[in-house]
């Protein structure tokens, strides 16, 4: 009987290349299957993620495509990748599927571009910050446990900035609301300014504050990121995080309005210099507040 679970972003995005591969080819399902020996159904599934591919049919069709030596490494390298246990496994009971299947996907990426208009970036964000917005996302409907699971896994997640071979390029755009909403306490606040400051000091990665006197600009909807892939022939994507919905898009004309947006909300940002400067201002007058507001009491 046919597994009910929904294909995992590398099996749709793999199934989208041999079908590509396929009609660059010139050949029809019927052929794929009579020099195959294989059902014309058994490849339609393969086509539409609804059944995997073995290592062995993926060389195979591969070779029947006649798919140039670069793409075809890079193709069985990140099947073999997707085949090992990862970190994230362990957290698997924690975490929506969809979700460990991106962060999945998140691990193999070689840049990655975005937006965040409400809450600061999974990746840059503080293991104090981000505690608070685990607990106030799941409604006190996880356990202190859970949650510690939650945070240890966002923590592990930014190994990849940190990787010593190709660490991921990071390019945030950052509006000001999610950074004036206090989330935690001052120190929290405090804490979470300060490593703003210093992921924006490294040559890997690059963060703008969107100023809210900015107005209205391309992304008032929402956060996305725009994944960038190792492989030169890899089309972006987007991914887009809600509270009830994970979207992975690939469709061209999406993904080139998102990467749109995100070079207006860049142009209309402060510079990385000036970005800076605010999240050293940030931290010194959070503190101070909260020291004026102590006094008081």
């Amino acid at each position: 009987m046919p597994s009910t679970k929904p294909p995992t972003i590398q099996r749709r995005r793999l199934a989208a290349e041999l079908r590509m591969f396929r009609e660059r080819a010139q050949v029809t399902l019927e052929e794929v299957a009579a020099r195959t020996g294989w059902s014309v159904a058994k490849i339609s599934r393969i086509e539409t993620a609804i059944v995997g591919v073995s290592l062995k049919d993926l060389h195979l069709l591969l070779d029947l495509y006649k798919v140039e030596e670069s793409r075809r490494t890079a193709i069985l390298s990140k099947t073999r990748t997707a085949r090992t246990k990862g970190w994230w496994d362990a957290y698997a009971e924690f975490l929506p599927s969809d979700y460990v299947d991106y962060i999945e996907l998140e691990a193999q990426l070689a840049g990655m571009r975005s937006y965040s208009a409400h809450v600061i970036h999974g990746l840059m964000q503080t293991e104090g910050y981000a505690r608070e917005i685990i607990r106030g996302a799941t409604m006190g409907l996880s356990s202190p446990s859970e949650i510690d699971r939650r945070v240890e896994a966002r923590m592990t997640r930014q190994r990849l900035l940190a990787r010593e071979a190709d660490p991921l390029r990071f390019w945030l755009v950052v509006a000001e609301p999610a950074l004036s909403w206090m989330v935690g306490s001052a120190k929290v606040m405090a804490e979470q300014y300060d490593r703003l400051r210093e992921y924006a000091e490294r040559g890997t990665v690059t963060v703008q504050v969107l100023p809210a006197s900015a107005g209205a600009h391309p992304s008032s909807a929402g956060s996305f990121d725009i994944l960038e892939f190792p492989n030169p022939h890899e089309p972006e994507a987007v991914y887009v995080e809600t509270m009830t919905a994970n979207r992975y898009v690939e469709s061209h004309a999406e993904v080139y309005r998102h990467s749109l947006a995100f070079d207006h909300l860049r142009a209309m940002a402060l510079s990385p210099a000036d970005s800076v400067s605010y999240f050293v201002r940030a931290a010194e007058r959070v503190l101070s507040e909260a020291t004026t507001d102590d006094a008081q009491d």
